[in-house]
């Protein structure tokens, strides 16, 4: 399958800030589970527009669950990048909001799920 026909599909699937701001690096069907990995851009966040930021590394491997498709578990597996902003010495990172407070699911599927089990 093209890159472009797996992005477009992609796109109807997961979560927007995962197409927006990653890359998908690879895909795997394991059994009845499917597995995507990530790798943020090297797009530094809006708030250091105009400051020199150098990208330095990755943190470690973040895996949440997703919603299933077509009965099979889904696992995102996101590697976040960090930047060392020159001037001051801080490392920068983006905020994410991805993982749901005390739990291993994306947020949209906690809602999910929060919804059907009331």
């Amino acid at each position: 399958m093209s890159s472009e026909r797996l992005l477009a599909i992609a796109n109807l699937l997961l979560p927007e800030v995962l197409i927006l701001y990653f890359d998908l690096t690879k895909h795997e069907v394991k059994g009845e589970e499917i597995h995507f990995y990530f790798t943020e851009l090297n797009t530094p966040p809006d708030d250091f527009k105009g400051i020199k930021l150098h990208s330095k590394g990755f943190f470690p491997e973040a895996s949440v669950q997703d919603f299933p498709i077509r009965g099979k578990q889904v696992f995102l597996h996101i590697t976040r990048r960090r930047w060392l902003n020159g001037a001051t010495g801080k490392v920068v990172t983006r905020d994410w909001d991805l993982v749901a407070k005390g739990t291993r699911i994306t947020s949209e599927f906690a809602a999910f799920l929060k919804d059907i089990y009331k």
